[in-house]
């Protein structure tokens, strides 16, 4: 930093502003401008693509500078905000008019990436969560806010706390983690698991006990937290209060709408690692990562951004609880049901603007008159939507409607304060409606007055003087004044004072003049001032009520989700699922959701499915390439999935059992930036799998194995199977798909494994995938056929099925090639095996098939070589004859 006697006065209150937040990229208000200097300018230029000029030239104080008008405020933060910067904003915090030495500056709030609140900034059904960790007496505890909305959630681990408490903290995506500085954590599992999330280390007293508790209660009016739930969880109270403090430091503001924090409880929900997430594509497609292809992008069809939010995290949180399931099931119910009261509410949602977001803004003083102009129309459709749900007898509906306060007195102050069409800037007027303000009123009609007042004057000066073109004006500069061309100068009045010559004649004022440009200034002052104050007001009178509008706005959303569900299933065909305390999972004519409106015009193919976890717990799925396992795994899963969020699901009928956890182990992908191969990543998920299922989970597996060597691939596949199914309580519901046919024989030896399979039909010497599971294993995966689809070449095609043939036959001829290296046209084929036709071919008659099993139902430890030799013999004769001698 310059020595302080060669700066000027305003750098010296930037540098002392700018002591205070080194971390931060400070916008500095000078006039219409925010103006960042020194390595903050050189920064943000690149950043914002600004041009980097500077202040001082010619002069030993050089500073780099930039900047931008004020009214780029929001779009240019979000840009720093989004780059990782972190954004201090400074304000001007007296009329420079007014000021008697320097203008009074002060930061006013600094924006993180977990503090954005502008909705033009953010995406609109999607929450942007900051969390906080913390750690008292070994207890690990977690917090999640989004400011931009009010939700505020509180959580403890219980054993295994990183584990548990990574699991629980990615589905919400936190955009920033703060934390104590000295907090201990396993930094290579974090940073693998929180890819994205800026983490802000602050000093650990922020998070101490009990002031961190006395900090909530204080926000809440409370004066104990134990009506939060948060009664003996010290881990959870220190994030929570630890976070409040952050938020309160950075936005210095009140925050009204947080009045309540929530105790996450993770047991509620059903439990789904990143990877089950990732696999089923709930939110994002996997192939291009967007919203674009998921289910979410199908199942959404919410007329509002709060409604869409709250759909995400019931996708994201499925619930366990069967009297909550079916709570939300009646009230989607009737509104399939009850068409007109659907489109009604539709009708009316369509109008309710973001009130959770705008009432932030005005909580943290960022909400511009556009800003409730758009609460107040939303506040206008919430009477006609609470009338409507109140005629659903459904208790879902039936409460919201009867909980939705309209809150009409705000809307009253809206209507009775705001002008129809404000300015954007708010010192720029015409943001009052007249009648609202006495005083604002009687300014405007003296400024209304002074324009007619000029009028006449212009009209009695021209007949006093007869100076017919004599014209009243008035500019910046001189203020009004007389104009009179030279032609007239000589019937200028001696009263008249000259304040100018121009080329086309002299302006003059007038005492008269002077004393009514002096009232319509200061009325015109008086009158932004005025409707700034007035604004203001109005600003704090939303800001009180944040909790009203808030639980209003939750009502709405929550009838919002129901409107938008019943308007899926009542245009695809969905159908009530029934949940119970069973191990059932018995789906009828299911569908996936997503693939079936992808390819609407190629009918769907609908399978049932038929499992119990005290039955037929696992199923073993074989079929070809492109013969849709993978789709039919991921099918189960979404139905299952959508059933316990609350919806209604695309099949005939469902009847499962309500889950604990879902696991989805579908497709392959490398973890290069952790060093892991696509085989130790499958391996890594599977893991994770047998350790956490339990009877009542249920668990998707497709090509376990596939990633390695294939005696290696089948091997773990096997095992892996005996192990779910060997679970202490019994297997979970499991669907295995798999290349692998050798698993089929899991279903002779293991009573709660069932074989089905892709269906195929062959004709002409062509393969036709009918995508139908139907009971059976699969003995062919028909791979080249598939590779001849894709365009591999023709010459590789012959050539594959010419060494799949050596294959199928055995691994080495009598010669002692191996086959693969063979060519039929230049090694006489191989000798028939016992169950082997002439071309050496292996035999898949029945009657082979009956003495196959027969031989793998024998002990050859319990058999004499004499009966061996005598049923070898039996068995060869029973071949050559065709039949039982």
């Amino acid at each position: 930093m310059p020595a302080s006697q060669r700066l000027t006065p305003m750098f010296r209150q930037y540098h002392a502003i700018k002591r205070n937040y080194p971390d931060a990229i400070l916008l500095f208000r000078m006039g219409d401008f925010y103006e960042m200097f020194y390595e903050d300018a050189e920064q943000a230029s690149r950043l914002l693509e600004l041009t980097l000029t500077a202040r001082g030239k010619g002069t030993d104080h050089l500073v780099p500078m930039c900047g931008f008008p004020y009214h780029q405020l929001d779009a240019y933060t979000a840009r720093l905000v989004a780059a990782g910067r972190k954004v201090a904003v400074c304000e001007q915090l007296e009329d420079p008019r007014q000021a008697k030495s320097l203008v009074h500056r002060d930061v006013v709030r600094v924006v993180t990436p977990g503090t954005l609140t502008d909705p033009e900034q953010l995406e609109a059904k999607r929450n942007v969560w900051i969390a906080s960790l913390a750690a008292v007496a070994g207890r690990l505890g977690a917090a999640l806010l989004d400011l931009s909305t009010g939700e505020f959630l509180a959580w403890e681990a219980e054993g295994a706390p990183w584990e548990a408490l990574l699991e629980h903290l990615e589905p919400f995506a936190p955009r920033e983690i703060v934390h104590p500085d000295d907090l201990s954590w396993p930094e290579a599992l974090v940073e693998a698991r929180l890819v994205g999330a800026t983490l802000t280390a602050l000093d650990g007293r922020a998070f101490a006990l009990p002031e961190a508790g006395e900090r909530l209660a204080r926000q809440f009016g409370v004066h104990s937290l134990d009506g939060f739930g948060l009664r003996g969880r010290p881990g959870a109270v220190a994030a929570a209060g630890g976070l409040l403090g952050y938020l309160q430091q950075t936005q210095k503001c009140a925050l009204e709408h947080l009045d309540r924090i929530v105790l996450h409880e993770p047991e509620q929900y059903v439990l789904l690692d990143p990877a089950t997430r990732r696999n089923l594509e709930i939110e994002r497609s996997a192939r291009e990562g967007t919203r674009a292809g998921s289910l979410l992008d199908i199942v959404d069809q919410t007329q509002t951004a709060a409604g869409g939010r709250l759909l995400r995290q019931w996708l994201g949180q499925p619930l366990r609880d069967l009297e909550a399931i079916r709570r939300r099931l009646d009230a989607v119910e009737e509104l399939v049901r009850r068409e007109p009261l659907r489109a009604a509410l539709r009708q009316v949602l369509q109008g309710v603007r973001d009130i959770e977001r705008l009432t932030a803004r005005a909580v943290t003083g960022t909400a511009h008159a556009r800003d409730l102009l758009a609460l107040r129309a939303s506040l206008a459709q919430l009477p006609e939507l609470r009338q409507r749900a109140s005629q659903a007898l459904a208790p879902a509906l039936a409460e919201a409607a009867a909980a939705l306060d309209p809150c009409a007195d705000l809307h009253d102050l809206l209507a009775r304060a705001l002008a129809d069409s404000p300015p954007a800037a708010l010192r720029e007027g015409g943001v009052i409606r007249d009648g609202y303000h006495e005083e604002l009123d009687q300014l405007r009609a003296l400024r209304r007055d002074g324009r007619a007042f000029l009028a006449s004057l212009e009209a009695r000066e021209r007949e006093a003087t007869g100076i017919a073109n004599l014209k009243v004006r008035f500019n910046k500069v001189f203020g009004y004044y007389i104009e009179v061309s030279k032609s007239n100068l000589r019937l200028v009045p001696p009263h008249y004072q000259r304040k100018q010559t121009i080329a086309g004649g002299e302006r003059y004022i007038t005492p008269e003049l002077k004393q009514h440009e002096s009232r319509i200034l200061h009325a015109q002052e008086r009158i932004a001032e005025l409707e700034y104050e007035l604004f203001l007001e109005v600003r704090r009178r939303v800001a009180e009520a944040a909790g009203r509008l808030k639980a209003a706005a939750r009502l709405a959303a929550e009838l919002d989700v129901y409107a938008g569900l019943a308007e899926l299933a009542a245009a695809q065909g969905y159908a009530r699922p029934q949940l119970d305390t069973s191990y059932a999972l018995e789906i009828e004519g299911g569908r996936h959701p997503v693939v079936e409106q992808a390819r609407r015009r190629d009918r769907f193919v609908p399978n049932d499915t038929q499992l119990d976890g005290r039955g037929k717990a696992i199923m073993i799925l074989t079929g070809p390439n492109m013969g849709g396992k993978s789709t039919y795994l991921r099918q189960v899963g979404l139905i299952v999935l959508l059933a316990h969020c609350g919806s209604f699901v695309p099949a005939e009928s469902a009847r499962i059992g309500v889950v604990d956890r879902m696991f989805c182990r579908v497709g392959a992908s490398d973890a290069l930036a952790e060093g892991q191969s696509t085989f130790m990543v499958e391996m890594c998920e599977t893991a994770h799998i047998l350790h956490h299922a339990t009877p009542r989970s249920l668990v998707l597996l497709d090509e376990i194995g596939r990633g390695t060597a294939t005696f290696d691939g089948l091997s773990i596949a096997w095992a892996v199977v005996e192990y779910l199914h060997g679970r202490p309580g019994g297997p979970p519901r499991t669907l295995f798909a798999s290349h692998y046919h050798e698993l089929t024989e899991l279903a002779v030896e293991l009573p709660q494994v069932a074989n089905f399979r892709m269906a195929v039909r062959e004709t002409g010497g062509r393969v036709v995938f009918l995508h139908k599971v139907e009971p059976g294993s699969a003995d062919r995966s028909y791979g080249i056929h598939v590779a001849r689809l894709a365009g591999v070449p023709e010459p590789v095609i012959r050539r594959a099925r010419e060494i799949l043939a050596n294959l199928e036959r055995d691994e080495y001829g009598r010669d002692g090639l191996p086959r693969r290296a063979r060519r039929a046209r230049q090694l006489p084929a191989a000798q028939p095996t016992l169950f082997g036709n002439e071309d050496g071919g292996e035999r898949t008659d029945p009657l082979a098939a009956e003495i196959l099993a027969e031989l793998r139902q024998q002990d050859p430890d319990r058999l004499t070589p004499l009966e061996a030799l005598e049923k070898l013999a039996l068995w060869k004769r029973r071949l050559d004859q065709g039949g039982t001698p």
